[in-house]
């Protein structure tokens, strides 16, 4: 396996990180400190609070994960680009 493609694998692995967080925001019940629920907030509330306290909620609604959407496939993007180029 090269480093490209190990890269892009960490970067899978992020999104679904990142899209589970986001369908279990639908489930109230959710306990957030239990695992393995508390490794997935730990692993995305660091990235969505800085965009939280930047985008205000509209009627209830986040949009914070769509902003840390989009700018992550913009370093997913550029980081594999920059690799690509080694190869």
């Amino acid at each position: 396996m090269t480093l490209y493609q190990s890269v892009e694998q960490l970067f899978q692995i992020i999104w679904l990180i990142f899209l589970i967080r986001i369908l279990l925001s639908w489930f109230p019940n959710v306990d957030w400190h239990k695992q393995p629920f508390k490794f997935v907030n730990d692993f995305t509330e660091p990235v969505f609070v800085p965009f939280r306290r930047m985008i205000p909620a509209v009627g209830g609604m986040d949009f914070s994960p769509i902003v840390v959407f989009f700018l992550l496939g913009m370093v997913q993007d550029v980081v594999l680009a920059v690799l690509k180029g080694f190869y």
